[in-house]
């Protein structure tokens, strides 16, 4: 009886569990309760943290936070707009002729033979702690000149002692300057060098001298202060220049980007020591910003946390935003200082279906909306709008949708002779299979209803695109009743006579029309949709040829132009239209110049409308460009416009400030957190199911009665 006492209180432990402030099942300390911390999740390690190299998203989650480029996208305008980060004030830009003379915006671009950037940086600015910028009493570096014996006890950047007489110091003009170098170094790999050599005027001279002596074994650290580049220069202190060959209105993005982020020179020789990339110290581990975050624990096996910056420089929430972000309170915090939480703990979850359970159960504060997940918390509304179920409701969860800075879509060779060219009836052909394949339909099936149909190729939020009646594609759909309306089949069918295919047959032959997708995609997830894409076809009589291959074969056919028929997608690199309008414009052709253009489509006016398009500013003028090289492509169908994807997310109400920004990443200073609204919610929603262990105990009770009359028995027979 006395050995079954130990689980009895372990059962009256259990029981008395629910009696606690903070949840039983709680995976994080009670003291962390009433903190203010974010907890998210990460699914894989992120493998590059040096700003150089990376251009992933899951390493911009940590990487957006740390280091800080000269510019940002303000954080609630839409479209998206850029605005000042470090810089104190929006770039300088001025335009030469070839024998230097200034030149004005509005000079053509042939006639401008460079462009010149002044950027002026806030002073005052510090870097995060860090045992690359330690130094002692004399002002001597103290990790400097390590030896491998110094690195014995050496595991992480935290078994650096920071009790420096300073480990800190001020970003200045050649911090950016010596991260532009870093581009040039053939060590760094850098995925913008390449494109970044076609603009920035000597960065490509200096990656031809850097790599005659560099050998790639000994790593040796080359002190890019002793370097040029002709066309990067620090003017003073706070001020530093860069200049292009000829107009490239686009750089600003790039500006807002980490590869421009600035990076001490201290910190490149600290991690290019003998011994630190053996005990995985380096840039790709350990970041080292002026943000509002620093790296404060890397274990990409269990957990990545951001704590506060105690040197950040500070920053104020935006003042004013767009329509109705004051009515649904996306300003209650304007004018205060950032960042508002403290911490941030991303938890490592290689499945979806445990992040997913721990979100609803209030122990991640957002979450995406996965397959397996969606019909558990969205539905559609009668007019088709997407809204949370009521358990989701019931529990104060929030669903935000964005349309994303993509575009996928279908697009028609224009080399081919059957579907391509400029002639009158393959264009007829071509709008009639636009009409036909019900992209609506797709929408629902294959995205969970997670998209719009595209009316074009530039996404909603970027400028140049139009919502409404005014930015309907007039031979797709119609407007009716203030909806877009998909044109009816029998106007498809109309188009298929006047192209000579009554029924999807030749007039002439009498032939059945036969036309050939080809494909990456063979295997169970594509199948229903390929057989979708045949299906929409064969409403009009055309017999559709799947034709699935492998990547590198589908590449081949792409390159020689023997495809007919694909299917492909853009991601904005940068919110301008000339980033999806350049794939359409002739000189960018596939085939011939090897260029982004798939559908190998040229025209010549859209083309002319192109080039005087891209270097334009935001405006009246160029919007009325834009509209009408959107008319000629819609006219000329090279592609059938597809579908902007939607991008879903959820958090709880005690999550604040949470609006979709797809081109910012550095949006988590301003988020808050209610932490007395999470702990009460935590709380209710993860009480132990108490009755089965109530019922267990009272049958171990029970199960001791006969061992009790038993022993009692005893007991009295041995007093008689």
């Amino acid at each position: 009886m006395f050995r079954r006492q130990p689980f009895a209180l372990f059962i009256l432990l259990l029981i008395c569990s629910g009696c606690s402030d903070s949840p039983w099942n709680n995976p994080y300390p009670a003291e962390q309760d009433m903190a203010k911390i974010l907890y998210d999740h990460f699914s894989g390690r992120p493998k590059h943290l040096d700003p150089i190299r990376s251009y992933s998203a899951n390493e911009y989650i940590f990487l957006g936070q740390v280091y800080e480029p000269p510019l940002q996208y303000h954080f609630l305008k839409r479209p998206y707009e850029l605005t000042t980060l470090t810089a104190a004030e929006m770039p300088q830009v001025s335009y030469f002729d070839k024998d230097g003379n200034r030149l004005p915006a509005s000079a053509p671009s042939d006639q401008i033979a460079s462009s010149l950037y002044r950027i002026t940086i806030k002073p005052g600015i510090q870097f995060q702690p860090h045992p690359a910028l330690a130094k002692d009493h004399n002002g001597d570096y103290l990790y400097h000149k390590l030896t491998p014996a110094d690195l014995d006890d050496v595991y992480t950047l935290d078994d650096f002692s920071l009790q420096a007489e300073t480990n800190t110091r001020e970003l200045t003009a050649d911090d950016y300057v010596y991260q532009i170098k870093r581009m040039a170094h053939p060590g760094t790999h850098s995925p913008i060098a390449s494109l970044m050599s076609e603009h920035i005027v000597g960065l490509s001279d200096l990656s031809v001298e850097l790599r005659k002596n560099y050998n790639a074994e000994e790593k040796a650290f080359i002190d890019l202060r002793k370097v040029s580049i002709a066309g990067v220069k620090v003017v003073d202190r706070y001020r530093y220049e860069i200049k292009l060959k000829g107009k490239y209105p686009q750089f600003i993005y790039w500006l807002s980007m980490y590869f421009f982020s600035p990076m001490p020179w201290e910190a490149d020789l600290f991690y290019a020591q003998k011994g630190m990339e053996d005990k995985n110290i380096t840039l790709n581990w350990y970041p080292i910003g002026t943000g509002p975050f620093m790296l404060t624990e890397n274990n990409p096996n269990r957990r990545m946390v951001l704590g506060r910056n105690p040197n950040y420089h500070g920053e104020k929430f935006p003042l004013e935003g767009e329509e109705g972000d004051l009515e649904s309170g996306l300003l209650k915090d304007a004018g205060k200082d950032l960042p508002f939480i403290d911490k941030a703990i991303y938890s490592l979850e290689k499945e979806t279906i445990p992040s997913w359970t721990k979100f609803q159960q209030g122990f991640y504060d957002t979450s995406g909306v996965s397959s397996d997940s969606f019909d558990q918390a969205v539905q559609f509304g009668a007019q088709g709008d997407a809204e949370l179920t009521d358990d989701m409701q019931a529990k104060g969860i929030k669903l935000l949708t964005a349309v994303t800075t993509s575009t996928f879509y279908m697009g028609f060779n224009m080399l081919d002779d059957v579907i391509g060219g400029q002639s009158e009836r393959n264009k007829k052909l071509r709008q009639a299979i636009s009409i036909a394949v019900d992209y609506e339909e797709y929408i629902s099936i294959f995205a969970n209803g997670r998209g719009v149909p595209a009316q074009g190729p530039i996404p909603n939020g970027i400028f140049g695109s139009k919502l409404g009646e005014e930015g309907t594609n007039s031979i797709v759909y119609d407007w009716r009743d203030g909806k877009q309306r998909r044109k009816p089949l029998e106007a498809a069918k109309r188009l298929m006579i006047e192209a000579g295919y009554p029924a999807g047959r030749d007039e002439k032959t009498g032939k059945q029309l036969i036309l050939y997708f080809d494909s990456t995609g063979g295997g169970p997830g594509s199948k229903s949709m390929l057989n979708w894409l045949e299906k929409q076809f064969d409403k009009l009589g055309i017999e559709l040829v799947i034709r699935a291959t492998d990547y590198n074969r589908f590449q081949g056919k792409m390159t020689k132009g023997t495809a007919q028929i694909f299917q492909w997608g853009w991601n904005a690199d940068y919110p301008d239209p000339e980033n999806f309008m350049f794939l359409l414009y002739g000189p960018n052709g596939k085939v011939e110049h090897k260029g982004e253009n798939a559908a190998n489509y040229s025209n010549a006016k859209f083309d002319a409308l192109f080039e005087k398009m891209k270097n334009m500013d935001n405006g009246p003028k160029r919007q009325a460009v834009i509209d009408e090289m959107v008319a000629i492509l819609r006219d000329d169908s090279p592609w059938l416009w597809g579908w902007h994807p939607v991008a879903f997310s959820l958090h709880h109400d005690w999550y604040e400030n949470a609006k979709p920004n797809l081109m910012a990443n550095n949006t988590l200073k301003y988020k808050n957190i209610d932490p007395v609204l999470r702990t009460e919610n935590r709380k209710s929603w993860n009480q132990p199911v108490l009755w089965p262990l109530k019922w267990l105990f009272l049958l171990f009770v029970l199960s001791l009665i006969p061992a009790i009359y038993i022993w009692w028995r005893k007991e009295r027979a041995s007093a008689l």
